[in-house]
């Protein structure tokens, strides 16, 4: 078992090392730059070059049945639900396969919005709410993996 992390801009990192220090479970910070990271020997830290996607690839040739992979980019959860892994956004909402093609299709319609210059927000402020709920989705994943699915 090990913890993916798609780690620029990621807000719970301190609260995935909690989890993962308590299940003693391996995790991989992965970004395109140098990011700082706890001297322990669970945490590996993983700089890819800068090239477009190169995190994203990075992730999806590790991301197995036996991962957990927390990111927010729906494009990447798509191809980490593809190789098997369990896919937690920052904010514990679970991409699951059901769920992830009404995500890519929401991601699609908001993206054309843009484009033809309507302004349509972005998402709402990272809250104490949903930390309390990616803990409880990333603890309940683990355990979920430990027990074989």
């Amino acid at each position: 078992m090990r913890i993916l992390v798609d780690a620029d801009a990621c807000p719970v990192k301190e609260e995935i090392y909690k989890v993962a220090f308590r299940h003693e479970v391996p995790v991989s910070i992965v970004s395109n730059g140098h990011l700082r990271i706890p001297p322990h020997p669970l945490i590996e830290r993983v700089v890819v070059s800068d090239g477009f996607d190169a995190a994203d690839d990075w992730i999806a040739d590790q991301a197995t049945a036996k991962a957990i992979v927390v990111t927010a980019d729906i494009l990447l959860a798509d191809r980490c639900l593809k190789n098997g892994a369990t896919v937690i956004a920052p904010t514990g909402k679970l991409f699951t396969g059901n769920s992830i093609g009404a995500a890519i299709a929401t991601r699609a319609i908001m993206a054309d919005l843009r484009a033809g210059g309507d302004i349509v927000g972005g998402p709402a402020p990272f809250s104490k709410t949903d930390r309390s709920r990616f803990l409880s989705a990333l603890d309940e994943g683990l355990n979920r993996l430990k027990r074989g699915r």
